[in-house]
């Protein structure tokens, strides 16, 4: 298989990935699946949570199509494996690390990217119950939010300025 095509299978597993996310995500996990989802927005301070049974969801694909891929030396269905997980370790990366902080790597980054998947984030966990919620996805992040975290960096320099310029 040409090496190109291989690549090009990945990266658009990881791209179609965000789709499955957010399909999921808003359909399953906030549908039949809440009980295992709902301890992620009401959480009890437990080290591990119901919720991290997703992990577990997405992983088997992924680790099915690349071993039997693999096996078979049938290399699109080992990439489309290698997409899922190149995903997961992009989704554990944002979710995990970034938004919730779960390993205290990026705890001060002022990122205009990060501070809008982080406030997008929030604004999907005010929502205590499976309905009314929003922002679905993971690495995607509507317009608003970015809109919102430009404003605030806008009017964070203008208050610094002000705040120099009076000295």
């Amino acid at each position: 298989m040409n090496i190109f095509l291989f690549i090009l299978i990945v990266l658009s597993m990881f791209i179609f990935m965000e789709v499955v996310t957010w399909f999921t995500h808003k359909y399953i996990m906030h549908g039949f699946l809440w009980y295992l989802h709902k301890d992620h927005h009401q959480p009890s301070g437990t080290v591990f949570q119901k919720n991290d049974a997703f992990f577990l969801i997405f992983a088997i694909p992924s680790w099915l199509c690349i071993m039997l891929g693999l096996q078979a030396k049938n290399y699109p269905v080992a990439a489309i494996g290698f997409g899922i997980a190149l995903y997961g370790l992009g989704y554990f990366i944002v979710h995990e690390v970034i938004i919730h902080q779960r390993f205290k790597w990026f705890t001060r980054s002022n990122n205009t990217y990060v501070r809008t998947i982080r406030w997008a984030h929030k604004m999907h966990h005010k929502h205590l119950e499976k309905e009314d919620g929003e922002s679905f996805g993971m690495l995607w992040v509507a317009k608003k939010y970015w809109q919102k975290i430009r404003a605030d960096k806008k009017r964070n320099k203008q208050r610094q300025e002000l705040a120099t310029s009076a000295y």
